[in-house]
């Protein structure tokens, strides 16, 4: 135990170090006040860059569900002068790739593309329409509403969709937090362009811009760079504040589904993205039922009974509260077996915490498999987002790590005390027996 211990000690140190040393965050802000944060990497010819906005569906509103979610789908669908073929075949012509993300906080788009002149100056030449100049056009605004109420019209069907649905209902109530990201079919039907146009320019600010940069420039090109993206936003927008999150009334809701399988979820407010709370909870949860095969819930659900193929949970971090869930599917007939056994699995790590042996091995686990986290050019990308949005220290790489070895039993057992109540948990059982 001593020898691995040792072993587990000298790793962490080599993988901090290694952090740390490669990965220098350089940070600043664009004239018109978006933040910049910068990795300058010359390992390849390749240059990938975000730019993302405080303008996920938690901008949204009731009556117009779906807008936040529509407005970043239709940025590259027609932008400065050029239709959405014009915009595929010049990034094509020069390799280079768009990718959106879209999330209950943020709504944001990445390129990648080669550093070489030619190539580079091309594709953020597109990305700088989208970003600054999309058009929304009216008959392609109709032709992605259209598309996407019927994919929802499809979703609708499946027991996944329904759950999850139904479930950030009871969690969030009237909190957009629990509004569908996609949108519901009625409010997207009445949503017009001009709709789509307040809600680009009140939101798609530079105050509320966060630029990564990860790649083969300098930090005089990535200045330049990010200027080029922003300058012509405007300054300053609507307020981008997600109100606190209400603890929702404990239930279980029954829905009946053909599907073969009950489909169970659980869910709880669980914790934002700058709780104090968080390095407890993550490694806690790897644990209870974030580490696959080797966590609780897995262990007493699957491997010993046999209730069920696959058992997880997970944290999902926001601004405000994001939930924390379980989730498994079983046979019909073995649902409340398995949902009472679910819930006192969580009890029992609520009440006691995990023991040393289950968290020495999580932290091997979760500081082993670190690198492979931040391994390509592309993940660093998606880190700086993360550490740019939600305005975490630069150092967090290396904090990381330090944060998850300094993590006791003892802190897992209180945080989970103080975050989670497990009789307070929301439940949706869809294909449950009628």
């Amino acid at each position: 135990m001593q020898i691995k211990r040792f072993i587990f000690i000298v790793l962490f140190s080599l993988y901090a170090q290694w952090a740390w040393a490669t990965l220098p965050i350089q940070y600043w802000q664009t004239a018109s006040g978006a933040r910049v944060y910068f990795v300058e990497n010359h390992d390849l010819p390749i240059l990938d860059i975000s730019v993302e906005f405080a303008a996920g569906s938690g901008m949204d509103s009731a009556n117009q569900s779906g807008r936040a979610s529509l407005v970043q789908h239709m940025l590259s669908l027609g932008a400065g002068g050029l239709t959405e073929d014009q915009i595929a075949t010049a990034l094509a012509d020069v390799g280079a790739q768009l990718k959106n993300h879209f999330d209950r906080d943020r709504a944001g788009i990445a390129l990648r593309t080669l550093s070489s002149e030619r190539e580079r100056k091309q594709a953020l030449d597109i990305l700088a329409r989208i970003i600054q100049h999309p058009e929304f056009p009216q008959e392609v605004v109709l032709r992605e509403k259209a598309r996407i109420i019927a994919s929802i019209k499809e979703s609708s069907t499946k027991p996944d969709y329904i759950g999850d649905r139904e479930l950030m209902k009871m969690l969030y109530g009237d909190h957009p937090y629990g509004f569908n990201e996609m949108g519901e079919i009625e409010p997207l039907n009445r949503l017009q362009r001009a709709d789509l146009l307040t809600f680009y320019r009140s939101y798609y600010v530079a105050k509320n811009a966060v630029i990564a940069i990860m790649g083969d420039i300098t930090r005089l090109e990535a200045t330049a760079l990010a200027e080029s993206l922003t300058g012509n936003l405007p300054a300053d927008g609507a307020k981008t504040g997600i109100a606190p999150v209400s603890i929702p009334a404990a239930g279980i809701k029954r829905i009946p589904h053909p599907a073969t399988q009950s489909h169970i979820q659980l869910a709880y407010p669980g914790l934002r993205r700058s709780d104090p709370d968080y390095f407890p909870l993550l490694v806690g949860n790897h644990i209870l039922g974030g580490g696959g095969f080797v966590s609780r819930l897995m262990e007493e659900i699957r491997q010993k009974r046999g209730l069920a193929y696959s058992v997880y949970s997970f944290f999902s971090p926001y601004q405000e509260q994001g939930p924390f869930q379980i989730g498994l599917q079983t046979k019909k007939e073995q649902s409340e077996e398995a949902l009472a056994l679910t819930h006192k699995v969580l009890k029992d790590f609520v009440a006691q915490g995990p023991t040393e042996d289950e968290l020495t091995a999580a932290k091997q686990n979760i500081i082993g498999g670190f690198p492979l986290r931040i391994d390509s050019n592309s993940k660093i990308l998606g880190f700086l987002s993360v550490i740019g949005f939600y305005r975490l220290p630069l150092t967090y790489l290396t904090d990381y790590l330090e944060a998850v070895e300094a993590v006791t039993t003892e802190q897992i057992r209180q945080a989970f005390q103080r975050r989670i109540q497990p009789d307070g948990m929301v439940t949706v059982i869809v294909g449950a027996i009628e």
